[in-house]
Order: structure tokens, then C-alpha cells, then sequence
């Protein structure tokens, strides 16, 4: 078992200035950019995200899919579509849990070494922050402890409301 909490950290900062290897992206199934995170990540990666986007033929709840980083620091982004919350009966958290796999499974196919995630589906989307929080640790740091890759994982908030609840599970 490796120790995986060298390989964990948090942070409160804007996603699309972070210098790592990859970015995740709260993204929408059809990769066509949008509020939050996603609009964002669109905006500053320039105009030629959206036309890889197009050509990637949307994602499917619970997948991903990597394109270049264009003008982020980041060298990809890795885009994965969070399930939107109904109620937790509509296998919402094991498409949750699917998002984190997925991506970290694109960034071990690609050499990423560091790689960044926002808070998935806990805007628009409406999953609850605190089960959202615990999934995706629990998740990161059970892939961490079978896989080399990546050697930085960096959770990456937005808000005070999901900083704190991620500060609190990572004691």
C-alpha cells in the first residue's frame, strides 16, 4: 500500500490556472460547454476546445474523454459528466464514482502525472457536497493505492462550503 496522502492535496483556487499535467472538467454530455466549471474551462481554453469537443461525439454520464489543454497551463483536460442528483435512487453515486475512475484511468493511459479536480456535480447538478466529497476521496485514494500514476492528485474548490467539507474528510 503506498501512502497515499503525500499524493493528496487541496487547495481553494480557479481550476483554469493550475500549472498540471491535466484538469478535469465538470463537463456536460454533450462537451459543448456551459455554466460553471465547464464555461469556465471553455472560456479560457480558447475557441479551439470547442471544435475538439465536436468532434468527440459528446460522453456519456459517468465516462470521460481527454482533449488538449489549448491556451490553459494544463496540457489536457480530461471532461467527465457528473450525474445529475434525483434523489440518490438513480445509481447517481456510482456514476459519481465512475467520473473520478474514468478520468484517473485517462490519466494513467497518458503518462499525467499531476492532474486536478473540481467538485463534480455538486453546482447545477445538485449532489449533495458532503457525499460527493466522500466519494471522490474515497475513490482517488483507492485508485491511488493500486496505481503509480498519478503522483499528485489536487482536489480544487471553488467555495468555502465545499473547501471545508473536503479540509475535514482529508484530517
Amino acid at each position: 500500500m503506498t501512502n497515499y496522502k503525500r499524493r493528496i492535496s487541496l487547495i481553494k483556487d480557479d481550476i483554469t490556472k493550475l500549472n498540471v499535467n491535466a484538469i478535469v472538467n465538470a463537463a456536460n454530455s454533450k462537451l459543448a460547454g456551459g455554466g460553471g466549471v465547464d464555461g469556465a474551462i471553455h472560456r479560457a481554453a480558447g475557441t479551439e476546445l470547442a471544435i475538439a469537443c465536436s468532434l468527440l461525439n459528446g460522453c456519456p454520464t459517468g465516462d470521460a474523454k481527454i482533449t488538449q489543454g489549448f491556451k490553459l497551463p494544463a496540457k489536457y483536460i480530461i471532461h467527465t459528466v457528473g450525474p445529475v442528483w434525483r434523489g440518490g435512487n438513480s445509481n447517481e453515486r456510482e456514476l459519481l464514482e465512475s467520473c473520478y475512475k474514468t478520468s484517473l484511468d485517462i490519466a494513467v493511459q497518458n503518462n499525467v502525472s499531476s492532474i486536478a479536480f473540481p467538485n463534480i456535480s455538486t453546482g447545477i447538478y445538485g449532489f449533495p457536497k458532503k457525499e460527493a466529497a466522500e466519494l471522490a476521496i474515497k475513490t482517488v485514494v483507492d485508485f491511488l493505492n493500486k496505481n503509480q500514476l498519478p503522483e499528485e492528485v489536487i482536489f480544487v474548490c471553488f467555495d468555502d462550503d465545499n473547501y471545508n467539507i473536503y479540509n475535514e474528510l482529508l484530517k
